[in-house]
């Protein structure tokens, strides 16, 4: 009954523009957090079909109900898994399930189709070429990638190797599962897999993360010993991912502003094993970078709040134009906090990634920091990946559910540019080191540096200033 009530209120606050899906969801502080998100999302896909069969049988009229909570448990009827409570609530929709069933019927004769998913309009249905599959990270600090897969051999799944392209993620049916072809502690199984109740999950071997959020530590890949702070924490996935990534070793500052996010988090980290990390219930842009306890930063992770557009459950958000206020506000936010973290004296490295669609929120915000802080520039990133920014931000990431398999994501990383070059687009040379090296003195590279001749990193201002210099040299000759 909780879940339903919760459900509607959320349903209701977002309709109001009171916040987006994901937020409002995390500061419910609702015990079971995916199946909440999950009903919420589910629902609202269906909206307006819901709010034809609430008004055909009319629904509101014999059960008193509001209109949220009634499309709530109308979508669980007769869409989803069943109404869950029991009680009074459970007796009522079952006296009207026929009604209501045949409602359904009647809307899919009228528009000649079959399945429910049918019903969605065309931004939402999920066909066989863009449905996300499961993702799962194995959780390197309690067991290894080869453990899980005989782990779960022995289970009755059937290993299929390392996808060698995209599409082969399209085919995955049953208990198959692959590899994933950019990050090789991630497995893939096919999207209606559950690992909810599953031993590994529950002793925190495995992470249950969608790819494009693993995205921001590992191309981040702080090395083993490093100080790094992921900066907005919570929910804390990515945290996690950096400590396996640092294999529990040097020293992970973690902040997020929501205490009760944070104990949470607290909970989550433990469960995975985690023990190199400090957390703080702070406010990350009141963190002096001067301080001395952060002096050997080197790299931080940013991924600030967000208007959260590229989640797919919110692709009739951000069908229709977002309020550009509110999205104003957010790239503003963004923006400070992204200068913020390039003010920590030793920083060398910074990852600032958004689950957002909008370019205010991604490449304009990259593009007015870049104008502000001239001594720091753009590493082009995975040149294998699909989906690139918007020009000319093409060094960073996108991702989409089409062209990734993916929630919709954005990520770029920042670099400071050696003393003497001053922003100029210059190569870098870097080396992959080896699994489990410890911290170097010299700068460390990002994954898939390798396969890149010639990586090119640069200001997109530093053209027009070369321009400029030629310009001033034929005035001077």
């Amino acid at each position: 009954m909780a879940l339903y009530m919760k459900a509607a209120e959320i349903l209701e606050k977002v309709e109001q523009k009171k916040g987006a899906v994901k937020t409002l969801v995390y500061d419910s502080k609702f015990q079971n957090i995916k199946q909440l998100f999950a009903l919420v999302c589910e629902t609202q896909k269906y909206s307006p079909v819901l709010q034809e069969i609430i008004d055909s049988t009319k629904l509101l009229k014999e059960t008193k109900l509001r209109i949220h909570l009634a499309k709530v448990l109308v979508y669980d009827l007769l869409i989803g898994h069943g109404v869950k409570c029991g009680g009074a609530w459970k007796t009522m929709m079952l006296k009207h399930r026929s009604r209501l069933q045949s409602a359904l019927a009647r809307i899919k004769v009228k528009r000649k189709v079959s399945r429910n998913q049918d019903l969605l309009p065309s931004s939402f249905q999920q066909t066989r070429d863009n449905v996300i599959p499961r993702y799962v990270r194995v959780n390197t600090l309690k067991t290894t990638l080869d453990d899980v897969i005989d782990y779960l051999k022995r289970e009755g799944f059937s290993y299929q190797g390392t996808a060698m392209r995209l599409e082969d993620l399209d085919h995955l049916t049953g208990k198959t599962f692959l590899c994933d072809l950019h990050l090789k502690d991630l497995l893939v199984f096919s999207a209606k897999t559950d690992f909810h109740n599953h031993f590994l999950y529950k002793a925190g071997h495995i992470i249950l993360q969608d790819k494009a959020s693993c995205l921001p530590a590992f191309l981040l890949n702080p090395p083993v010993g490093s100080h790094v702070i992921d900066a907005c924490a919570a929910p804390g996935n990515k945290t996690s991912h950096l400590a396996a990534i640092m294999k529990n070793k040097g020293k992970l500052f973690a902040f997020d502003l929501d205490a009760k996010r944070l104990s949470t988090m607290s909970t989550l980290l433990l469960r995975a094993g985690v023990t190199c990390h400090q957390l703080a219930n702070q406010d990350f842009l009141k963190v002096d970078p001067q301080s001395s306890e952060y002096k050997e930063v080197e790299y931080i992770l940013l991924d600030p709040s967000c208007s959260g557009s590229g989640m797919v459950c919110l692709r009739d958000e951000v069908s229709e134009p977002q309020e550009d206020g509110r999205l104003q506000a957010l790239a503003a936010f963004q923006l400070r906090c992204l200068n913020h973290a390039l003010q920590f004296p030793q920083v060398q490295r910074v990852v600032y990634s958004t689950c957002s669609i909008h370019p205010q929120e991604n490449e304009e915000v990259v593009s007015a920091c870049l104008q502000q802080n001239p001594g720091f520039r753009l590493v082009h990133l995975l040149p294998n990946w699909h989906e690139r920014g918007h020009d000319p931000f093409t060094q960073c990431l996108r991702a989409s559910t089409a062209k990734t398999r993916t929630h919709g994501f954005f990520v770029a990383m920042l670099e400071r540019c050696p003393p003497q070059t001053d922003g100029e687009n210059l190569p870098i040379i870097t080396t992959m080191p080896s699994s489990g090296e410890e911290k170097q003195d010299t700068p460390q590279s990002s994954p898939f540096d390798e396969e890149q001749e010639n990586t090119q990193t640069a200001n997109p201002s530093s053209k027009k200033k070369r321009r400029n210099r030629k310009k001033h040299k034929k005035q001077e000759s």
